[in-house]
């Protein structure tokens, strides 16, 4: 016997969000291809578009512009480097364990993704655009306070917060640009080198504050 009932509301709607969710990954896998091969300032939303089986009009009922969707893969980026990131401070238990775990997140997400390497050699300058918007801070808050809980730990000296954790974060940025320019990439020579780096760096301020003359004692 045929069932000639419609289909409920409810699966109806089901079938359309899931139909908008596809439609929405499948123009996201889009643009990240686009960008990678092109860069953010020579890609357009037709480039994007053309990557898809989907209308030419179908992009905008999901973002307004390009500019929208660069950021959206943006913050995809970084919530995947908030999470190697984390992990490696987070079980650190010295200095170095600390600082190289930090920058070894950061350098082997972006290494082990050719497409991403590709992304991040093309549209480095629409990237640090977007460093005090939304979609990067999240990694910057989970930074100052993973340093701010190692510094209470005994981990890290007792140092300015942000400005220990803005360091990281240009390292690391500016250092993973000249690292997926090289061929071949090596994310773990330039953890070595960012870690060294950095931690000469704050032990050399630490030296400087034990060495300050103390006007209460003189």
């Amino acid at each position: 016997v045929m069932n000639d009932r419609a289909p409920s509301p409810d699966l109806l709607i089901s079938k359309r969000e899931r139909n908008k969710a596809s439609n929405r990954e499948s123009i996201l896998r889009a643009a990240r291809v686009v960008f990678a091969e092109m860069g953010y300032g020579a890609a357009s939303v037709r480039d994007i578009i053309r990557r898809t089986d989907l209308a030419s009009g179908t992009f905008y009922n999901y973002f307004p512009d390009k500019h929208s969707i660069f950021r959206a893969i943006v913050e995809d980026i970084a919530n995947g480097i908030r999470l190697q990131q984390g992990l490696g401070r987070r079980n650190a238990v010295s200095i170095e364990g600390f600082i190289e775990g930090s920058f070894r997140g950061y350098f082997n997400y972006i290494a082990q993704d050719p497409e991403l390497v590709a992304l991040t050699r093309r549209s480095a300058g629409a990237i640090r655009t977007l460093f005090d918007e939304p979609e990067i801070m999240p990694l910057f808050h989970d930074l100052l306070t993973d340093i701010s809980d190692a510094m209470a730990r005994g981990l890290l000296p007792k140092l300015d917060v942000d400005l220990v954790a803005s360091a990281i974060v240009g390292m690391a940025f500016e250092m993973a640009i000249v690292m997926v320019a090289r061929n071949p990439i090596d994310p773990e020579a330039t953890t070595k080198f960012a870690t060294v780096l950095l931690i000469g760096g704050l032990q050399g301020l630490i030296a400087k504050s034990a060495n300050k003359p103390n006007p209460a004692g003189s």
